[in-house]
């Protein structure tokens, strides 16, 4: 992100908590960020995490809980679990076809404090003390389709989608069809012409259909906004992003471990095998408190190794992964390099496949791209602005053939500013650029968006922190709570604080979102929306996917309006929506 002086950086906090804080008025009878933030604390808004609520507007509480099955347990679906409020959300149904998954549902994710935090499993959030006991309450699927078909028996009134990008479309359109509302994780679908088929359910099911673009529920984020809204940077002209990692070979977040029969060949095949032995050693030689941490630990790197289950023939000669629609393949590259891919992995290492994920533009650049709309309907006085144009490229020189997705994505998108006129020489030029890069192999900078305007620059780090660039210096402080994070999706949590220390506990927007889904589905009506609702989550899809195309095609496209008109058969890759493909029946 942007090199500043230690002054710079403090004076840039000071500067965007005085703005939150009402120090630039805005029209006579505004309710101000400082007032809103002072009387939602005294009545008690944040005593249980109630502060989205209030902020958003959303009732603090539903009259019942709504019964919630959660499709996919993996990585992210057990971060959604993490982040239910049992007061909005009541989990009765899960489903995942790998036993690791379904452990770490239950348990949470104890390989690591950071991991145990965004991911603390069921019995914690709901207070059970055994997975038996937990048991009793929730039912256990493997394949999604079978929670699904027994959604009226198990009382289900929504669901969580957390697949696999490349099933979200058909896993949501079974369920609506099925009377259940949805969450979906991002992005909404694996092409735009699933989108709109999702869309379209969606309107003739009359189903709540939300998409987990969460920085839409993220106070951080509308801070930034309203702070566009009003002037505070002058006229908004360039955004900059950027989301480094730091994974390399053998040390890659998506390229996870597999039990060692699954691919002896593999380079991490011995990685899971070793460790249990080492963590086996150390539960024998652990005292007191120690015995159960390292316990817990070794029940979860044996339910890793239980993933080998899918890797098993059945009678048939198929093994149960490909039953499951999963694919072996043999990749041939230049040289006579071939690598050949079992379908287990396809499953465990999802998001390095062309037919199973969208790579670093769809499962990081996408929340970027996101923000960059955000703004720049800021920019509008709050009106959505359709991008115009993208440029965008890919490569891998850090990565060897063992992958379809790209170590390093960049791409510049052009949004139309104020006064843009495409039939006028001079209105034609008014725009803003949008330049986005994400990396493997070095995170050096870490991951953030910078909005450029011409009285200001507004830089927000890894959903930490925000720092306001005035030329007039202010009084208020923001304070950063330091937290562990996570690779993909992770940013701790932060404080918004007054110059007397008082503070309000924020969170990154998964809660949030959670609590809103599940209130709208209490009180069903044309006023109540999710903020990411289907049109809003098309327009976020149709972005990314067109950037990832320029990508592919090495070629700058321009954006048609019709893409983002889920009603409208046009979309970039050609193919027609149709709701009545075989897939979206069970």
């Amino acid at each position: 992100m942007m090199e500043l002086s230690a002054e710079q950086r403090e004076a840039g906090k000071r500067d965007f908590v005085d703005a939150i804080n009402g120090a630039v008025h805005g029209p006579a009878g505004t309710v101000h960020r400082r007032d809103f933030l002072k009387e939602s604390a005294a009545a008690g808004a944040v005593a249980v995490g109630g502060m989205g609520a209030f902020y958003f507007g959303y009732g603090a509480s539903v009259t019942k809980p709504v019964r919630v099955g959660v499709i996919g347990t993996g990585d992210q679906g057990n971060v959604l679990m993490g982040a239910i409020n049992p007061d909005y959300i009541e989990v009765k149904s899960i489903a995942d076809i790998r036993p690791y998954n379904i452990h770490r549902a239950f348990h949470g994710d104890v390989y690591s404090d950071a991991a145990l935090e965004a991911r603390p499993g069921l019995l914690r959030r709901f207070g059970w003390k055994t997975e038996e006991e937990a048991r009793r309450h929730v039912q256990v699927y493997g394949p999604w389709q079978e929670l699904i078909a027994n959604a009226r028996r198990d009382g289900l009134e929504a669901v969580i989608v957390a697949l696999p990008l490349h099933l979200h479309a058909a896993a949501s359109i079974c369920a609506m069809r099925a009377g259940l509302h949805v969450l979906t994780e991002k992005l909404m679908g694996y092409s735009v012409h699933e989108c709109k088929e999702m869309a379209r359910v969606a309107k003739e099911t009359g189903r709540y259909l939300a998409t987990g673009h969460q920085r839409h529920y993220n106070i951080l984020y509308d801070n930034a906004v309203d702070q566009i809204k009003r002037g505070l940077l002058g006229d908004l002209h360039y955004i900059r992003a950027q989301w480094p990692r730091g994974n390399l070979p053998g040390r890659d977040s998506w390229q996870q471990p597999m039990p060692p029969e699954v691919k002896p060949d593999d380079p991490l095949a011995d990685q899971l095998a070793n460790q249990l032995r080492s963590w086996g050693r150390r539960l024998e030689t652990a005292r007191g408190r120690e015995i159960d941490e390292w316990r817990r630990r070794v029940a979860q790197l044996e339910a890793q190794l239980a993933d080998a289950i899918l890797h098993e023939e059945s009678e048939d000669g198929r093994r149960l992964v490909e039953k499951h629609g999963y694919r072996n393949e043999r990749f041939e590259f230049p040289g006579g390099v071939v690598y050949e891919r079992p379908a287990i992995e396809e499953l465990l290492r999802w998001r390095l496949w062309e037919r199973t994920g969208g790579g670093l533009m769809a499962e990081l650049g996408s929340h970027q791209l996101d923000a960059a709309s955000i703004f720049m309907a800021a920019a509008h006085g709050g009106e959505k602005q359709l991008p115009l144009n993208v440029v965008a490229a890919g490569n891998r020189p850090v990565f060897g053939p063992d992958r379809e997705a790209d170590c390093h994505v960049y791409c510049i998108l052009e949004f139309p500013a104020p006064g843009y006129d495409p039939d006028d020489p001079v209105g034609r030029r008014k725009k803003v650029a949008m330049q986005y890069a994400s990396i493997n192999g070095n995170g050096f900078g870490g991951y953030g968006e910078i909005a450029f305007g011409t009285d200001g620059t507004l830089i927000l780090e890894r959903e930490q922190e925000a720092i306001l660039l005035q030329t007039a210096a202010r009084a208020s402080r923001m304070r950063v709570e330091e937290a562990p994070a996570l690779d993909t999706q992770a940013s701790p949590g932060m404080e918004l604080a007054e110059e007397a220390g008082s503070a309000v506990q924020v969170s990154r927007g998964y809660k949030e979102q959670g609590e809103h889904w599940a209130w709208c589905i209490r009180n069903p009506s044309p006023l109540n929306q999710p903020r990411c609702h289907p049109e809003v989550a098309l327009g976020d899809a149709v972005i990314t996917l067109v950037t990832n195309r320029a990508m592919q095609r090495r070629e700058r496209i321009v954006f048609e309006p019709e893409w983002f008109d889920p009603e409208h058969d046009a979309t970039p890759e050609g193919v027609k929506p149709d709701t009545t493909r075989d897939i979206y029946t069970l």
